[in-house]
C-alpha cells in the first residue's frame, strides 16, 4: 500500500524540488511507491495546486486504492469546484463499482472541459454496459471526433460488432487496452469464454498489462481452469499488481484444498469437506429434479456438466462475483460451450438461519444455465434474471422473494423502468434498492407475459434473443405491440395487483409498530385486534416482526392453539422462513395429531436451513412413523453426519430405519457404530442381537 499521512506531508515539504515528470516516469515504470513519494512532495510544496492532487489520485486508482483516490479528487474539487480531471476521477471510481452516478459525473467533467477525451470515452462505455447500443455508438463517435485515434472509442465500436457476432469490423483497435475493453463487455454479458480470448489477445500485445492478466485469471477460475488461473494471478501478484480481486482470488484458490468434488452424471458438486456428507444428498436430489424439469420446460438437453460450488464462508462466494454488475448476493452462474456451466452460491451455513432459501437460489441459477445455453449467452440481462425470478415461484408459490418495501415505494413513486431500458437497473442502479426493484420488475414482466401470452411466447423471445434481437424487436415480434404500449399495460397490471398494499403501506408501517409495542406489553387482546386489522394490508411481509408471528404468539399465550396454527400456516404459505416459527408450527400440528402436515412443514426447512439436527431428528421420526422409510433414512443420516450430541442414539435411530426398510447389513453397521461410541447402549445391543438371531435362523 502506498504511504500517505500528515507526517509524511511535513517531511516531503522539506525535500528538494520534485517534478511532475519524475512522478509520471516512476508511475509508467510501475514504481508506485517512488511515484507516490514524488507526488507527496509536489502536493506539500504546492498545496493549492489541484492538478497534482488529481494525478496523485489517478496513481492510487491505478494501484487499486480507490478510497484514497476519492479523497484526493475531492480535495482537488475543494480547491477548484469544477475541476474536470477530479470529476472524471470520481466518475471512473463510480464506474468501476457500476454506480449510477458515473454518467452524471462524466457529463460534469465534459461540461468543464468539452475536449476531455477520457470522459467522452467513459460515456460510451457506460452506454454499452447499459446495453444501449445506439447511444454507445453515438458517444463513441463523439470520442473519435475529439481524437480520431481514440483507442476506447474504436474498441467500443468494434465490441458492438463482435457482440453481434460480426467478426470482421472496421474498428478493430489492435491494441492491448482495446482488447481489454472488449473482454470486459463479453464478461459482463456472461460470454466468459469469449472474454477470456480477448484478455489473451490483450496480454499477447502487452504482457505487462496486469489488469488484463488478472481478469484473465479470474475468468479462467470462473470456467474451472484453476491451475492456469493461479499461474496468471500469481504473476500479477509477483509484479506488484495486488488489487483486492487478485489477492482474494489467490486466497480462494488456496482454500480449495478444504473442498471435495463429487460427480454423478452431469452433476458435479464442490462442497466443503465439513459439510459434504450432510449437504450432498439434498443438493444432488434437487439438482436431479431441476435438470429434469428444465430440460422438459426449455426443450433442450444439457450436453455439458454443471458444477455447483457451495461456500460456507460468504466472503469466498463474494470473490466469485467480484467485478460483475447487477448480481444478487446469493448465487452466480458462469456458462461455457467448452467447459460446461458453473454455479457458485452460499452454503445454508454461510447465512443466518432463515435468511437464505438455498433451493430457491439453486433453481434461479439453474434457470440461467438453460437460458444462457439456449441463447449462446446472447439473452439480455433483464430477461434471464426475470425468467430466473419467475422460475423460483413457478416451482413453489412459497419460494422466491416477496413484495419488498423498496418495490412498494418504486410502484408508488412510478419509478419502474421502461422494459427497453431495464438492463440499466441491474448494471448502473441509482442505489442498491434499484437492483431489488429491477429483479422484481423483470420477474413480474415474465409472469405477465406467461399469464397473458403463454410459456411458448417466452421461449420464442429466448430464441429471438439467441439471434441477437434486442428487447424492442422481440416485443414487437412476439407480443405484436410497441414497447411503450407494453410498458403502459404492464404497469397498469402491477398497479392494480399491488393497489391494496401501496395504498395502505404507510398506515401499515405505523400500526405495525403499535402491534410490536402491544406485544412487548403482553396485551394479547390488543395484539390480536390490531394485528387482524392490518394483516391483510401487506400479506407479503414475512420478515422479522411479521404480523403473522405476533398473532401466533398472542393466540398461544391465550391458549388458542387452532388460531395460532392458522396464523403460522398463513406465514409459511406467504413464504416465511424463520426456522423457529416453522418448527413451532410443526410442533403444534404434531400435538394436534396432524403428523403428516407436521412432517410436510418440517421438510420445508430442508430447503432453507438444513444445518439443524433437531429438524432432522424430528422429521426422521415423523416419517418413520408414517412409513416413509427412505425419507427417515435420509434424515437420520443427516443427524449422523453433523456432529450429533448423542451419537449412539443417532446411529441407533438410523439402524432402526434400515431394519424396517429391510436393509439388515446397513442396520448392523450403524448399530456397531453406536456401540463403538457407547459400548453399554442397551437399545443398540438388543437390536443387534435381534438382527443376529434372525440372520442365524
Amino acid at each position: 500500500m502506498i504511504r500517505l499521512g500528515a507526517v509524511a506531508l511535513l517531511l516531503a515539504s522539506l525535500l528538494p524540488a520534485q517534478t511532475l515528470e519524475q512522478a509520471e516516469a516512476f508511475w509508467k515504470a510501475r514504481r508506485f511507491q517512488e511515484a507516490s513519494d514524488v507526488f507527496l512532495a509536489l502536493v506539500a510544496q504546492n498545496p493549492k495546486n489541484p492538478d497534482y492532487k488529481v494525478r496523485w489520485g489517478r496513481l492510487y486508482l491505478d494501484h487499486s486504492e480507490p478510497g484514497v483516490a476519492v479523497d484526493l479528487f475531492n480535495q482537488a474539487l475543494d480547491l477548484k469546484k469544477d475541476h474536470a480531471g477530479a470529476l472524471l476521477g470520481l466518475a471512473l471510481v463510480a464506474s468501476e463499482n457500476f454506480e449510477g452516478v458515473a454518467a452524471g459525473l462524466a457529463h460534469k467533467a465534459l461540461a468543464s472541459d468539452p475536449k476531455l477525451l477520457e470522459a467522452q470515452e467513459l460515456l460510451a462505455r457506460l452506454a454499452l454496459e447499459d446495453n444501449d447500443t445506439a447511444k454507445a455508438v453515438e458517444e463513441a463517435n463523439k470520442a473519435l471526433a475529439i481524437d480520431a485515434n481514440s483507442v476506447e472509442g474504436r474498441a467500443i465500436l468494434a465490441t458492438i460488432d463482435w457482440l453481434a457476432d460480426k467478426k470482421d469490423t472496421a474498428f478493430d483497435p489492435h491494441t492491448a487496452r482495446g482488447y481489454e475493453t472488449a473482454a470486459h463487455f463479453f464478461v459482463i454479458n456472461r460470454r466468459y469464454e469469449e472474454g477470456v480470448q480477448y484478455y489473451r489477445k490483450a496480454i499477447e500485445l502487452d504482457p505487462q498489462l496486469y489488469s488484463a492478466r488478472s481478469q484473465l485469471g479470474i475468468n479462467l477460475m470462473r470456467l474451472g481452469q484453476d491451475a492456469e488461473a493461479y499461474k496468471e494471478l500469481e504473476t500479477c501478484y509477483n509484479n506488484d499488481f495486488q488489487d483486492v480481486a487478485t489477492r482474494n482470488s489467490l486466497r480462494l484458490l488456496d482454500s480449495y484444498k478444504k473442498f471435495d468434488t463429487v460427480q454423478t452424471g452431469l452433476i458435479i458438486l464442490k462442497l466443503d469437506k465439513k459439510e459434504e456428507e450432510l449437504l450432498r444428498p439434498y443438493f444432488e436430489s434437487e439438482m436431479e429434479r431441476v435438470i429434469a424439469t428444465y430440460e422438459k420446460k426449455y426443450r433442450i438437453k444439457l450436453a455439458k456438466p454443471v458444477r455447483v460450488e457451495v461456500y460456507p464462508d460468504h466472503e469466498d462466494f463474494a470473490v466469485r462475483t467480484m467485478g460483475l454488475p447487477g448480481l444478487g448476493a446469493l448465487g452466480v452462474t458462469f456458462t461455457s460451450a467448452t467447459y460446461g456451466s458453473f454455479i457458485a452460491m452460499d452454503s445454508p451455513s454461510g447465512r443466518p438461519p432463515g435468511s437464505f432459501h438455498w433451493a430457491s437460489t439453486l433453481w434461479h441459477e439453474m434457470s440461467h444455465v438453460f437460458t444462457l445455453t439456449l441463447t449462446d449467452s446472447h439473452v439480455p440481462r433483464w430477461f434471464t434474471e426475470g425468467l430466473a425470478v419467475h422460475e423460483e415461484t413457478a416451482v413453489s408459490p412459497e419460494w422466491g422473494d416477496r413484495l419488498a418495501p423498496p418495490v412498494i415505494m418504486a410502484i408508488k413513486d412510478k419509478k419502474l423502468l421502461p422494459v427497453a431500458e431495464l438492463d440499466r437497473g441491474f448494471v448502473h442502479p441509482t442505489g442498491p434498492e434499484q437492483v431489488v426493484v429491477s429483479y422484481f420488475q423483470a420477474g413480474r414482466i415474465c409472469d405477465y407475459i406467461n399469464d397473458k401470452w403463454g410459456w411458448a411466447t417466452l421461449l420464442a423471445m429466448l430464441r429471438d434473443f439467441g439471434k441477437d434481437d434486442d428487447t424492442a424487436t422481440a416485443i414487437r415480434k412476439e407480443l405484436k405491440m410497441e414497447p411503450a404500449e407494453f410498458d403502459k399495460q404492464f404497469v397498469a397490471s402491477v398497479e392494480a395487483g399491488t393497489k391494496n398494499v401501496v395504498d395502505h403501506f404507510d398506515e401499515w408501517q405505523k400500526r405495525l409498530k403499535q402491534v410490536n409495542t402491544l406485544s412487548k406489553n403482553k396485551d394479547y387482546d390488543g395484539v390480536i385486534k390490531e394485528g387482524l386489522a392490518i394483516r391483510d394490508m401487506y400479506p407479503d411481509y414475512v420478515e422479522d416482526g411479521s404480523v403473522y408471528e405476533f398473532l401466533a404468539s398472542a393466540y398461544l399465550a391465550k391458549d388458542d392453539k387452532p388460531a395460532a396454527i392458522g396464523e403460522l400456516e398463513r406465514y409459511v404459505k406467504a413464504g416465511g422462513r424463520n426456522p423457529d416459527s416453522i418448527k413451532l408450527l410443526a410442533k403444534q400440528l404434531e400435538d394436534a395429531g396432524r403428523k403428516k402436515e407436521a412432517a410436510d412443514v418440517l421438510n420445508r426447512l430442508n430447503y432453507i436451513y438444513p444445518i439443524d439436527n433437531d429438524l432432522h431428528q424430528r422429521l426422521g421420526a415423523l416419517w418413520m412413523d408414517q412409513g416413509n422409510l427412505a425419507g427417515a433414512i435420509r434424515e437420520f443420516r443427516a443427524v449422523v453426519a453433523h456432529n450429533p450430541i448423542d451419537p449412539a442414539r443417532s446411529h441407533y435411530d438410523l439402524a432402526r430405519a434400515y431394519q424396517l426398510n429391510h436393509e439388515p447389513e446397513q442396520a448392523k453397521d450403524e448399530l456397531l457404530a453406536a456401540l463403538e461410541t457407547a459400548p453399554g447402549y442397551r437399545p443398540a445391543q438388543k437390536l443387534l442381537l435381534e438382527l443376529t438371531t434372525t440372520e442365524a435362523k
